[in-house]
Parts: structure tokens; C-alpha cells; sequence
């Protein structure tokens, strides 16, 4: 039987499992406390409850039974979490033949608007994606020297149902930040599901993909397009001089660039049910 152990098993690695469970697989994974632990084994999963510096043998023991190993929970200043507690369970099981790790887009850096793609070398700009960059170093070679195939998936923003601009319009928290030649990519969580099952059948080696739409874009053109499906009025424009934005929002706007899906489409033979925002909110809107 096909065991997947899911370090944060969140929205995205929700959305993949669920798919899996419905195909025989067993999923595992954890969650940051027992509230979110009731809600998983209520879905059938086995879970448990990762501090992020507690090594449970429970856990361990999933681990020599799993047979494919997602990692979700992002590094944080003190490095990746399920690197540095697990990670040598995770090299010495014999059962694990597959380590995927979410990963994202921020390791490229800025290009001006311009194109990117695998083979363009990261560069980070931003604190989070040098956290990005190094763990995706580090889970790579822990995958090259224990003989697993290793798959990093790049992630740009992720939306969906409870996650989209849709959500934030008819909550009333939606901001339209304006930032002239800025724009970004987005993935639909269903076709991030997708891209990363299509990954687990991947040959021994290290695989990198984007996993991202067709149509970078203006953020505040995303937040335009939902306005109008709703028949709400569009937010007032607004800028990064704007005192009520975190640093951590400001921080999305340092880079700007088109992410090529190229190699995930042509590798993994993937077919976006999503292939833009428009489709996505569409969706979304209706349901």
C-alpha cells in the first residue's frame, strides 16, 4: 500500500490527500495542535502533533512505514523544521522512496517583469526566499544521498475556495495595491494537486517544476475581476506607501516576474482546470 506522511498537512497537502484517500492511499502528516490533529483523524488520517522542535517516536515509527514523504511547513529563521528533527528518519527508512517539497517562486528573486524558469539560477531577494532557496538545497541533497527521488515544486501565490480574492471581497478585506509593471503568478490549490500527483510517479533523481498558471498578472487586476463577478465596487487603488501595509505584504511587491510552466506541463502532462484567474474565481464565485 502507498503510505503518504505530510509535514503540515494544510490546505494544499489537504486537498492532495483527500484525493489520494479516495485511491487506497494511507495519509499521515502533521499539524501545529490538537485542535487541527481531532479535525484530521476525523478525515480518517493518522496525525499528530509537530512543535517543530519535538521529535515524537509516534511520529518516527509513520516514518519507517510511509512509502512518500511531502514536505509543507515553511522554514522559518531557525531553518526547516522537519529537516532538522526528522530528517535523519527520513534518510534511514527503507520504506520512503519519494520527498517532495513545497517550495516557492521567491527563489528566483526579482527580474523586472521578465520570464523565468527551472533553469534560471534563484537568486533571492527576500529573507523567505533564502529560507526557500536553502531548504530546497538541503532536502535535494538529503534525497541525492539516500537514494530517493526528490521533487521540489515552486509555488507562486496560492488561492482556491476559503483563499481567493472572492473570499476577501465579500469579507471586505480585499486591498488593490497598485505597482507600476507588477505582475505575479497564481495556482489554483486543485491544480497544485494535481501537478504534485502527477509527481509522484517520477523516475529516481531531482526534479524541479513550477507549478503555476498561464497568465501572470497585476495583482490589483485579480482583485478587479472579482469585483466584478460579485457586482461589488472595486476597491479604491492604493500604493506600498500606504502605513497600514505589514512588511511581510510590502515584502510580495519587491519582486516582479513571469514564471514559465513549461517543463510541469510537458514533464508531467499536466492540464490546468485553472488555467488562469479567470477560470479560478469564476469557479469560485459560483460555488
Amino acid at each position: 500500500m502507498n503510505r503518504l506522511f505530510c509535514f503540515g498537512l494544510g490546505y494544499c497537502a489537504g486537498v492532495l490527500s483527500h484525493r489520494l484517500a479516495t485511491k487506497g492511499w494511507a495519509i499521515s502528516g502533521t499539524a501545529t495542535n490538537s485542535e487541527k490533529v481531532a479535525t484530521l483523524k476525523g478525515n480518517g488520517y493518522d496525525a499528530f502533533v509537530f512543535d517543530g522542535r519535538t521529535r515524537d517516536p509516534d511520529v518516527a515509527e509513520a516514518l519507517r512505514k510511509s512509502t512518500h514523504v511531502l514536505l509543507s511547513i515553511p522554514p522559518d529563521a531557525t531553518g526547516d523544521a522537519a529537516l532538522a528533527v526528522y530528517g535523519a528518519d527520513i534518510a534511514g527508512s527503507s520504506s520512503i522512496s519519494w520527498i517532495g517539497y513545497y517550495s516557492s517562486v521567491s527563489v528566483y528573486g526579482d527580474s523586472q517583469g521578465g520570464w523565468v524558469d527551472e533553469e534560471t539560477v534563484p537568486h533571492p531577494i527576500t529573507e523567505r526566499g533564502m529560507r526557500r532557496l536553502t531548504a530546497e538545497n538541503a532536502w535535494t541533497e538529503l534525497a541525492r544521498t539516500s537514494g530517493k527521488t526528490g521533487v521540489i515544486l515552486r509555488l507562486p501565490g496560492i488561492y482556491g475556495p476559503g483563499r481567493s480574492a472572492i473570499d476577501q471581497l465579500r469579507a471586505g478585506k480585499a486591498r488593490r495595491i497598485f505597482k507600476p509593471g507588477q505582475v505575479t503568478n497564481r495556482a489554483h490549490v486543485d491544480d497544485i494537486a494535481t501537478a504534485t500527483e502527477a509527481a509522484l510517479r517520477l523516475p529516481a533523481g531531482i526534479h524541479i517544476f513550477n507549478v503555476t498558471d498561464d497568465l501572470p498578472a497585476p495583482p490589483q487586476d485579480v482583485i478587479a475581476y472579482g469585483a466584478e463577478l460579485l457586482g461589488v465596487p472595486c476597491p479604491p487603488a492604493t500604493d506600498l506607501t500606504d502605513a497600514s501595509l505589514t512588511p511581510m505584504a510590502r515584502s510580495f511587491y519587491a519582486e516582479s516576474k513571469k514564471v514559465s510552466n513549461a517543463r510541469m506541463k510537458n514533464e508531467l502532462q499536466v492540464r490546468l482546470a485553472y488555467p488562469t484567474y479567470v477560470e479560478g474565481l469564476k469557479a469560485i464565485a459560483q460555488s
